[in-house]
């Protein structure tokens, strides 16, 4: 996967470099406000013009919140099947897809298992509840969610987001999933538990490599890639997927002009798709990342500018926490 860079390098180059990027970060802002454009590769190639298309149907949506709910219910998954008898890349129910599905490429049929159907009638079911609670004060958008889950008329009758666990959490996870397929209008908010998953990593420099290591005992501390990025966040109290392009979607997206010491790095098989990436690495600044490369190496800096190069994820407790542990099957 990688070659060069060697555990030789030091601490205290990886000192200096974390000191003189990390500063850097102090006059960074938000994001400014504007239309809301889709993180490289966030979204499937394949489905990415047609969440473009209809992710801007009414204002309540927009195609980063979009791909948060089929990301969330499917996993981009055409395929998926949940026990409660939820279809396709975006779950509906078949009664639910009987009254709102509608036939998006105007083939004549409306088919739940074509992405091209289900895709725009999950944008037209968030419209027609947006509808339905428009009166209602508080975040239009928050409001379409809360309808999604606990009806519009649990919406209408609480004024607003209703005080219901579950509902709270579901708008919380969609709106903090759609900071991840986001494409950035400004510069990202630095991480404040980059230095110590940064010094974890660092600690495990010259470790061999295990494929599926997590590091535990029984597998001699060992660790694979995602393994490794998973245990440097769980230090501090972040709980990353356990698998690379999962872990993609943790949190907003910096360029690479604006990477900073703790952005994970991806690597990918696919430039224009994140479920094709086969490789995490922990930036810690100058270009250079810890990471485990491959079976028959040791934990070690490596170059991230190569041709695989797909981008970074700066890390967010709620975007990781955001992310599904379970996804219907396929």
């Amino acid at each position: 996967m990688f070659a060069g860079g060697g555990i030789g390098l030091g601490l205290c180059f990886i000192a200096l470099l974390f000191v003189g990027t990390y500063s850097a970060a102090a006059g960074m802002s938000g994001a400014a406000s504007g239309a809301v454009g889709l993180a490289k590769g966030a979204v499937p190639a394949r489905y990415q013009p047609i969440v473009e298309k209809w992710g801007n149907l009414c204002p309540a949506i927009n195609p980063a919140l979009l791909a948060a709910q089929l990301y969330q219910e499917s996993g981009w998954n055409p395929r998926a099947q949940s026990p409660a008898a939820a279809q396709g890349i975006a779950q509906f129910i078949p009664g639910t897809w009987a009254s709102h599905g509608i036939d998006g490429n105007e083939d004549g049929k409306r088919d739940v298992w074509d992405p091209a159907d289900a895709i725009p009638s999950a944008a037209s079911y968030d419209c027609e509840l947006a509808g339905y609670v428009k009166k209602v004060s508080g975040d239009a958008t928050d409001n379409m969610l809360a309808a999604y889950n606990a009806g519009a008329y649990r919406v209408i009758q609480s004024g607003g987001v209703p005080a219901i666990s579950e509902t709270q959490n579901y708008v919380k996870i969609i709106r903090s999933l759609e900071e991840s397929f986001a494409k950035p209008v400004g510069r990202v908010q630095p991480s404040q538990q980059a230095a110590a998953a940064i010094y974890f990593a660092q600690k495990k420099l010259g470790t061999p490599y295990l494929w599926g290591g997590n590091g535990t005992s029984d597998q001699g501390g060992r660790f694979d890639c995602s393994g490794l990025t998973q245990a440097a966040y769980r230090t501090v109290d972040i709980e990353l997927p356990r698998v690379a392009n999962d872990q993609y979607n943790a949190g907003p997206h910096p360029s690479r002009e604006e990477l900073l010491p703790g952005d994970l790095v991806f690597f990918s098989d696919d430039l224009n798709n994140s479920r094709a990436i086969h490789h995490v690495g922990l930036y810690v600044g100058g270009g250079y990342m810890i990471n485990a490369p491959y079976t028959g190496a040791v934990i070690r800096f490596d170059k991230i500018d190569t041709p695989d190069y797909f981008g970074a994820t700066r890390v967010t407790k709620d975007g990781a926490a955001a992310l599904p542990t379970t996804l219907p099957e396929g």
